[in-house]
């Protein structure tokens, strides 16, 4: 039961990804928007994308099932870890392709969402052990949720605002 309700909030952080990547362009995928010739430094579809491909990994792993498929490259690492800044990719040349993002972030939720619909309740009561979160989330279960709906969502509505600025709209 608790892993089909973390897989209903996942669905529906993937379900509004691919909505709102409709009418996103690859040219526009790694951009800042610009509003009266003013760039905003705020995180675009790549890089969201591209970071929130990193968790289902971890939740993955922690579940106790093979990630191996949806493992983040040391690339994927570097760019889109929480450390990391989001830039402005007009080349094209410092970001992957919006393909290779995008299969990758639809992938990895896709492996997560299974291995969530597949582990009983007691799977989620461990403790979660990273220390940075564990403070505010004391077992994988409730570190999953977050990471696969809160967090998600998050960035969501990041990737919205950055459509709206970029005058292609709501989705």
């Amino acid at each position: 039961m608790i892993g089909s309700m973390i897989a209903d909030s996942a669905r529906m952080s993937v379900g509004y990804a691919e909505r709102l990547l409709k009418d996103v362009s690859a040219s526009q995928f790694a951009r800042f928007a610009e509003v009266d010739g003013k760039l905003i430094e705020s995180n675009h579809p790549a890089f969201i994308l591209g970071h929130l491909s990193l968790y289902p990994s971890r939740v993955v792993s922690e579940l106790g099932a093979d990630a191996s498929s949806i493992m983040p490259s040391s690339k994927f690492e570097a760019l889109f870890a929480p450390s990391a800044t989001c830039l402005d990719d007009p080349e094209g040349k410092l970001y992957p392709a919006m393909d290779e993002i995008t299969d990758k972030f639809f992938a990895a939720h896709q492996v997560a969402i299974d291995v969530l619909m597949s582990c009983e309740d007691q799977a989620f009561a461990a403790a979660n052990t990273n220390e940075r979160l564990k403070a505010k989330f004391a077992t994988i279960g409730s570190a999953h949720a977050f990471y696969l709906g809160g967090h998600a969502m998050l960035h969501m509505g990041q990737f919205s605002a950055w459509r709206r600025a970029m005058g292609i709209g709501a989705a």
